[in-house]
């Protein structure tokens, strides 16, 4: 499989680097789609890729990973909430960033849970991600039982709106979150964040870009400011990057 001939590929086609990605798993990644769809070669994949809309967007979501739920880690999420309320100054209204947002449950549990803690106040929440077509499906915020099943029931009552089988999410929350396309590798930073979320995205990427997504979140957070990260990451050099751990997946720019 000449895998460099399919990154330069799909960097030039979709502006996504996969040099940035631990090699070998995604090599396994995605010799396990071209098995799925009986292609032999990258140059028949990539054929496929091109005339088929629905392999291309397949493609897009095995590689940007996008997995994702309402209140992920539901306990985390808790803990989240009480470092907010003891750690930043939220009555003020906070600037907060839902990196890799996929379908949008990340940054509209955020919106919930500010909605809550300080109903009123001006925050103002970016959601961004690598794909236009999961943006627009954030957008329309519409979900199945299986995306909300960890949504708390007072906030399922609150917050969404029931039309036959779909949740939707009420007007209040929508227009606390602004979605955008962003590439972590490849785009510039926004600054001034009191919280950045970026959770089980990173550990995708080989130690040299991480290194570099680490700093730019640093750089893109106030003094004070948090960096939420995902159950299944730590970063063991935090103090690199200007961070101190103030509790598991929660780490505090100093």
């Amino acid at each position: 499989m000449d895998l460099i001939y399919f990154q330069q590929w799909v960097l030039k086609e979709y502006k996504i680097d996969l040099a940035a990605y631990k090699s070998n798993q995604l090599h396994r990644r995605i010799l396990s789609l071209m098995s799925r769809v009986g292609a032999k070669s990258v140059e028949e994949y990539i054929t496929l890729l091109k005339s088929d809309p629905s392999q291309k967007q397949k493609f897009l979501d095995f590689i940007t990973i996008n997995v994702t739920e309402f209140f992920r880690n539901p306990e985390i999420f808790q803990e989240l909430s009480q470092k907010v309320k003891s750690e930043l100054n939220y009555n003020g209204g906070l600037k907060i960033w839902s990196a890799a947002c996929s379908v949008g449950a990340e940054p509209y549990s955020l919106a919930m849970i500010m909605d809550d803690l300080c109903k009123g106040a001006s925050h103002k929440i970016v959601a961004t991600d690598i794909d236009s077509t999961i943006l627009q499906k954030a957008k329309n915020a519409e979900y199945v039982y299986a995306e909300v099943k960890n949504v708390p029931k007072q906030f399922l009552e609150k917050y969404f709106l029931v039309k036959g089988d779909k949740y939707c999410i009420n007007s209040v929350i929508k227009k606390m979150v602004d979605f955008k396309k962003h590439d972590l590798i490849l785009d510039n930073y926004e600054n001034n964040f009191d919280l950045i979320v970026c959770r089980n995205v990173v550990i995708y990427f080989n130690a040299e870009i991480k290194d570099k997504i680490y700093k730019k979140f640093s750089d893109s957070l106030k003094k004070g400011g948090l960096l939420f990260v995902g159950a299944t990451e730590s970063i063991y050099n935090y103090k690199e990057y200007g961070f101190e751990k103030t509790s598991t997946f929660i780490y505090k720019k100093i």
